[in-house]
Parts: structure tokens; C-alpha cells; sequence
């Protein structure tokens, strides 16, 4: 797969990602409160993790799927 994340894209990737996984992490901690319990909470800060991975994974490869699918390419460099 060609690189196709690049730019703006890339660096709110690579700051969004380690926040939302932090964010689930405390969710799923029980440090984070937002009156979610019980398998809602889990489900959501689990959903959080994974998107939070996703997004830092996409972001340091340079490569993202759904961009290839949506035929986005937001990397300046031909690769």
C-alpha cells in the first residue's frame, strides 16, 4: 500500500491517538467519571482504544486503509 497520510493529517493522527487511547485507558481505569457504567462504559472507552490505536498506528506508517477506499491522499510525496 502507498503511503497516503501526510501534512495537517498525519500530526493531528499522531496527537489524537495517544489522547483518546489515554482517555480510555483512564475511562477503563475507573480514574475517568463521565456517568457511564457497566458495559456501556466498557464499550465505549473500548471503542476509544481502539480508534486512539488506529490513529496513532495510521499516522506513524503513513498508511491508512479507508483513505485508499476513499481514494484521500493527503502525503505531499509520491510514494
Amino acid at each position: 500500500m502507498k503511503q497516503n497520510v501526510g501534512g495537517v493529517d498525519r500530526k493531528v493522527r499522531l496527537i489524537a491517538g495517544p489522547l483518546l487511547a489515554a482517555i480510555a485507558a483512564a475511562g477503563l481505569g475507573g480514574v475517568l467519571n463521565i456517568g457511564v457504567t457497566g458495559t456501556a462504559a466498557v464499550v465505549l472507552f473500548g471503542f476509544l482504544l481502539v480508534a486512539g490505536l488506529v490513529f496513532f498506528t495510521t499516522g506513524v506508517t503513513q498508511k491508512c486503509p479507508a483513505n485508499s477506499i476513499a481514494g484521500v491522499n493527503t502525503c505531499d510525496r509520491d510514494n
